[in-house]
């Protein structure tokens, strides 16, 4: 009779776990918050404009009876964390971050609710819970009330809708003057390969069936291009609430999405356009940006754009400072996990108007030529006289990779990385780029920071004799060790996990777990390189008081 019972609970538990990956990764399951939303179009080429307002203030929420409560759609993250956003139609109260909400579930679980950062186009604040354990054995996993207060809830609820997949999902979107780009999981593999556009549609509206349709023009990794509504088959008054999905034309499936068609940014005539500027992907990197703002912008970087992926360290506090002493910054809350690719095509066409070129280094990469040696202080040339001069039809320049390894360090110089870490990798292992923003090809194509160009355009690859990248990429163990949850390389999407383990993107001897190699502060030191430090101690260190320091120190 155990045997019995012994068998019958091993068979039921490869049914759940069949059942649980059919659920979480099967493209054609799409039980969604939007099968709970009004119509926004009333009709297929039209909004009536004198029902767009009252329709307008009832997309998107997930209505609930219980009190304080904020109309709000979910998404399933990976590690179990559930991304709450709050519907543009029903902004929470100005203090929000100082107020303590919860997010219950319809079984009376709760977790707490942490802020997570705000959406833009159109403005949304952001939390995040975990979904509970009991949660996690029932599916479809239902999404949560967003609420203050857990006293009394009500014993009849509407049911919840379904939470949105992170695997399967339109989660932004950003509008140039001629299509609008929407980024999607779920479609395409992130290292190229996809779906014909004529397999796609892009829907625009809430209400599938009626919504205006286009075709999409490009499908590569998570970005599709769509053409654009005529205008008159939109209302002026609806253009900041209007859902934007992608339609499978197979199936006629429409994505789950939380993406809004928004109006092209309008960017002042007066303003001219940086040369050169750098784009890069950062978490928790307080305490490295100082320097490599301060060390780049020295030698020609005039502006820094970061891509924020949630950090919760003083990041904010550093880029405000940094913009008080006059170096030009802005930074683009993108939440998404597993999405640098993404985001970097994002960034081209955010920044094409605002720039020329653009550098696409990580926050622990320094750009540095041999022939800068002797020179006695920095200057803004020295990054430019790499690029091609105008004409030309080079639209990207590759630079080779130095891997730095620990080189003894047990936690964080104090100095910074340039000064901290000298003992490196003899061989070069990957290339940076900087890129023509016009030259980049539709698709907006790109892999390990290199981008596909238009027809007609090349991309000269610059001997190390020329320029190099410092990689000061195998750090102290502390800081090291945060990249496991953070990692987002195209060939290794999670480490923990025996995925292409012969990967450039791998650490030899690491493993799947962020556990300290035995003898890791001496590990990939194969060459003495102190030519970057010598060099930058000439151009940035300064004595004072307290003793000797360079210019990036507090």
């Amino acid at each position: 009779m155990a045997k019995v019972r012994t068998a019958f609970l091993v068979v039921a538990s490869i049914v759940f776990l069949g059942s649980v990956y059919h659920h979480l990764f099967r493209e054609e399951l799409l039980i969604t918050a939007e099968d709970l939303q009004v119509p926004l179009y009333t009709q297929t080429n039209a909004i009536i404009e004198d029902e767009a307002q009252e329709v307008t203030n009832q997309i998107s929420r997930h209505v609930t009876s219980v009190a304080n409560s904020i109309a709000t759609v979910s998404i399933l993250l990976p590690a179990w964390e559930v991304l709450v956003i709050v519907s543009p139609e029903t902004p929470p109260p100005p203090d929000s971050f100082g107020s303590h909400y919860n997010c219950l579930f319809p079984n009376g679980d709760s977790s707490p609710a942490r802020p997570s950062g705000f959406l833009s186009s159109p403005f949304r604040m952001t939390f995040k819970c975990d979904l509970p354990a009991r949660i996690r054995r029932r599916f479809p996993f239902p999404q949560p009330i967003l609420t203050r207060s857990l006293e009394n809830p009500p014993e009849k609820r509407p049911p919840a809708p379904e939470l949105l997949r992170w695997t399967f999902l339109v989660y932004d979107s950003i509008t140039t003057k001629n299509d609008v780009v929407l980024f999607a999981k779920g479609l395409n593999h992130r290292q190229g390969g996809g779906r014909s556009p004529n397999d796609l549609t892009c829907v625009f509206g809430d209400d599938a069936p009626n919504g205006i349709r286009t075709a999409v023009t490009t499908s590569f990794q998570e970005v599709f291009r769509c053409k654009l509504p005529e205008p008159t088959a939109v209302s002026p008054r609806a253009l900041e609430r209007i859902k934007i999905s992608l339609e499978v034309s197979q199936n006629k499936r429409v994505l789950p999405s939380v993406a809004y068609y928004t109006p092209a940014r309008k960017i002042s005539p007066q303003q001219p356009k940086s040369v050169l500027c750098a784009c890069t992907m950062v978490y928790n990197v307080a305490k490295f940006l100082k320097e490599w703002v301060m060390y780049h912008s020295a030698i020609g970087v005039e502006k820094f754009i970061l891509y924020d992926n949630e950090s919760d360290d003083d990041l904010q506090i550093i880029v405000e400072e940094l913009i008080q002493e006059g170096y030009n910054m802005s930074t683009i809350f993108w939440i998404w996990p597993k999405a640098q690719e993404a985001g970097f095509s994002h960034c081209a066409i955010h920044a094409s108007d605002l720039c020329t070129w653009m550098m696409y280094i990580d926050i622990d990469e320094f750009v540095y030529s041999p022939s800068w040696i002797n020179s006695s202080n920095p200057s803004p040339q020295m990054l430019k006289s790499l690029l091609p001069r105008s004409p030309s039809l080079i639209g990207q320049v590759m630079i080779s990779c130095y891997e730095f390894g620990p080189s003894n360090q047990k936690s964080h110089p104090v100095t910074g990385v340039i000064q901290g870490y000298n003992c490196r990798r003899r061989g070069e292992n990957r290339h940076k780029s900087i890129v023509l923003l016009d030259g980049i090809d539709n698709s907006l194509l790109n892999v390990i920071h290199h981008f596909r160009l238009k027809q007609g355009f090349k991309t000269k690859k610059l001997g190390k004799q020329e320029v190099v990248v410092n990689h000061y990429k195998f750090q102290a163990w502390p800081e090291f060790k945060t990249k496991f949850r953070r990692r987002v390389s195209a060939y290794v999407v999670d480490w923990t996990k025996a995925v292409n383990p012969t990967s450039k993107d791998r650490t030899p001897g690491l493993g799947y777990a962020p556990v300290e190699p035995p003898g890791w502060p001496d590990k990939f030191c194969e060459v003495n390189d102190d030519r970057l430090k010598d060099l930058t101690r000439r151009w940035f260190g300064f004595e004072s008081p307290s003793g000797y320091h360079l210019a990036w120190q507090r």
